[in-house]
């Protein structure tokens, strides 16, 4: 027998249950501390909200806005920031394996795509600088690269940061979601899953598809570098452990927020909506977690290419014309699933300051129900 939390924080016993996304048994976490209904992430002279993450054992939350990240308890007490970040830093998540943040990071002008490793415990001030405190590392994606620096015209130009191209295979502008959970093809394992940002582009065919990268991220120390953005690394790993792609139509810029959901084993996918009339264009997909890849054909490449296939879980609404599933939901600026039907939902807006607008940041807790249009309910 395992305890696990059931939804409202109240503890529950299940035979052979362990905490998903965690190396530990589920009794080990028997003295997590109760969820409030939301956390205030404070106002900041940032980007927009992007994505959180949980540390639930130490109470503690992670905010990332853009070009700051945040460490608050849950009171949404600021315990510390890391600043100066020049590129985009996006969706984040938490290991409990070993402690750590981890989070998307693009510098499109350099050609340089990162997973930014953040040791949480040493972020105990306001304002440690990203390049000097010691506090984050990077990791370089050398597929993420190959695909948004593709020459797709054969031109022998790389038109760079636009989406009025053709260039930049399966239309790549980077990354965004990220989040750990099981291989994707059932092997044995917790993996990392990175999500690729897809330009909108209502011109092309051959970016209906949102791509999901996986790493074993266990022998992450050996390519982790500190972050010098004057003169951007190439250490990580050539090539990703999985790759593999979801039909959905086209969005803008991809999954924003990727979240693994260990209450049913699926997969969600938080977008900014797509534009191209031949599609539904739901704001939320989810990912079937119960069925393996198959291999078929990426469609509306412009050679015929093949490639692992994951399957939308069939429910919420549905389009005939495209076989789309989806549903219209929040989680675009963060989405954390707390294992037992409840997530926190990050809630964007702006507050007025002495130098011009604050960006603020809100996880507000929400319960599954899987009703359409939207599935996600206030407490």
């Amino acid at each position: 027998m395992a305890l696990v939390l059931a939804a409202g924080g109240t503890e529950r016993t299940v035979p052979g249950a362990t905490v998903p996304g965690s190396a530990a048994p589920a009794s080990a976490v028997r003295s997590l501390p109760e969820l409030p209904g939301s956390v205030d992430g404070g106002a900041w002279a940032a980007g927009h909200l992007q994505g959180m993450a949980v540390d639930r054992r130490k109470g503690v939350l992670y905010f990332s806005f853009t070009d700051l990240l945040v460490k608050t308890d849950l009171r949404g007490t600021p315990l510390g920031s890391v600043t100066g970040f020049t590129g985009h830093l996006g969706d984040l998540d938490f290991d409990e394996r070993d402690g750590r943040v981890y989070g998307s990071l693009e510098y499109k002008a350099a050609k340089a795509f990162y997973i930014a490793v953040f040791d949480g415990d040493r972020i105990t001030r306001m304002g440690m600088d990203a390049a000097s405190a010691g506090v984050v590392s990077t990791v370089h994606l050398q597929e993420v690269v190959k695909d948004y620096t593709a020459d797709m015209d054969g031109d022998g130009v790389f038109d760079g940061n636009t989406a009025n191209t053709l260039d930049h295979r399966y239309g790549c502008s980077g990354i965004d979601g990220v989040a750990f959970g099981p291989a994707l093809d059932g092997r044995p394992g917790l993996l990392l899953t990175v999500a690729y940002g897809i330009y909108a582009n209502t011109a092309r065919a051959d970016n209906d598809h949102q791509v999901l990268l996986q790493y074993d991220v266990r022998d992450w120390r050996t390519y982790a570098r500190p972050l010098t953005e004057r003169d951007p690394h190439t250490s990580g790993p050539a090539a990703p452990d999985g790759k593999y792609f979801v039909y959905t139509g086209n969005t803008t810029y991809g999954v924003q927020n990727l979240e693994y959901d260990g209450a049913t084993g699926n997969w969600l996918m938080a977008v900014y909506k797509g534009r191209k009339t031949a599609f539904p264009n739901y704001s939320l997909f989810v990912v079937d977690g119960s069925k393996r890849p198959v291999q078929g054909e990426l469609r509306g490449q412009p050679r015929p290419e093949r490639g692992p296939l994951l399957s939308l879980l069939p429910q919420g609404l549905h389009h005939p014309e495209s076989g789309v599933y989806g549903w219209e939901s929040a989680g675009q600026y963060g989405l954390v699933a707390l294992d037992d039907g409840r997530f926190y939902v990050g809630e964007a807006g702006t507050a007025p300051g002495d130098g011009g607008p604050l960006r603020t940041g809100r996880a507000a807790l929400r319960h599954w129900t899987g009703l359409t249009p939207d599935p996600l309910a206030g407490n």
